[in-house]
């Protein structure tokens, strides 16, 4: 489990309503997380089961027995999705097995949730799974889902029944809307400002002396302006197809610090290999200073590094040559995609 792995799904699950606990949901999320761009199938996932523990935060005494009941719930659990005029009934998870003897658990998403999950190519949202794991409340963890995958509408208007519906605030204390904005709207609030990669502020809008309904100002919130949600297909300024803007932020939820034409670099040097991609990163990002980090990644991608040792052999010319102004005038050429042929074999011939 790894809180930089991406989280990548449909908009159409973010927006269904159901209600899974907090804990719930941490399961599903980080096994979402786990789901790679080019995957056609889901996989089994292995866990070591006090790792898994870890993750839900359980710590009474009767841990080891309690995490097993959470997973039989969770395989319970059904919930609804409308294609059209049809309903589509799902499961969330598909196999739990506990390898006990081995301290392991094992799981697979259902197979129901394919579509939503899988090789997702228009309308779908990606964000960096450590942005949910320390939320404490479940609400906050849907509404953050909502508002993200509608980040790049910067308002929305949204319906008080249907809200509580799509988050799974079904009590019947939350039929009061003092109550709901006391313990869900001002507390996600709160959580999502100081946690999370976005915030917001709300309007109410009453119909007569009842609030009905209410207007949401999201707003990015400590990451830059081009980590914007992924949610339409076409094509942006400067030519980057949505496909190209999901790419950039899965390799951004991996590498912290890098800019979007390095992201770029880096995702295309390892044709799409995420998993590859975080190897690299994982050798690289051991080092105290590293000048020039795209130009590192490329060179662990292209070369296969496999121990910091292979960062070494190489690191005397690479930070020769990072030095050099004319070094990084070619690369960030190249990295922007305005390098002629001539510059492009220059900079060849100075990398070696």
């Amino acid at each position: 489990m790894d809180k930089n792995y991406v989280v990548t799904k449909s908009n159409k699950l973010i927006t269904c309503n159901y209600d899974l606990s907090l804990q719930e949901q941490k399961i599903i999320l980080t096994l979402a997380s786990m789901v790679q761009p080019n995957d056609t199938e889901f996989k089994e996932y292995e866990f070591k089961i006090k790792d898994f523990i870890e993750l839900l935060g359980i710590k009474d005494q009767s841990k080891y027995t309690e995490l097993p009941k959470i997973t039989r719930e969770l395989k319970k659990k059904v919930f609804d999705i409308r294609e059209g005029t049809d309903i589509i009934q799902v499961s969330w998870l598909g196999g739990v097995r506990y390898k006990t003897k081995e301290g392991m658990l094992i799981l697979s998403l259902d197979k129901g949730l394919k579509p939503y999950l899988l090789q997702l190519k228009e309308l779908y949202t990606s964000y960096k799974l450590e942005n949910v794991l320390s939320l404490k409340s479940k609400y906050s963890i849907r509404i953050y889902e909502i508002f993200k995958s509608n980040l790049f509408k910067k308002n929305i208007e949204i319906e008080i029944e249907d809200l509580r519906d799509m988050i799974g605030a079904n009590e019947k204390t939350y039929n009061l809307y003092s109550n709901f904005k006391s313990k869900i709207l001002i507390r996600t609030q709160e959580e999502l400002n100081l946690k999370t990669d976005i915030s917001f502020n709300y309007e109410e809008i009453k119909t007569g002396r009842k609030v009905t309904s209410i207007k949401f100002i999201i707003k990015q919130n400590k990451v830059s302006k081009s980590e914007i949600a992924v949610t339409a297909t076409g094509t942006l300024k400067g030519q980057q197809t949505i496909e190209d803007i999901n790419n950039i932020n899965i390799v951004k939820g991996i590498i912290d610090n890098i800019n979007d034409d390095g992201a770029m670099a880096i995702f295309n040097a390892a044709n799409g290999d995420i998993k590859k991609i975080k190897e690299k990163y994982s050798i690289i990002s051991k080092f105290k200073k590293v000048k020039n980090l795209t130009g590192a990644m490329i060179d662990a991608i292209k070369e296969d590094w496999t121990t910091q040792e292979s960062y070494k052999n190489t690191f005397n010319n690479f930070d020769a040559r990072e030095k050099s102004p004319r070094y990084q005038y070619l690369e960030e050429q190249i990295l922007i995609g305005h390098a002629t042929e001539k510059e492009r074999r220059e900079f060849d011939e100075m990398r070696g």
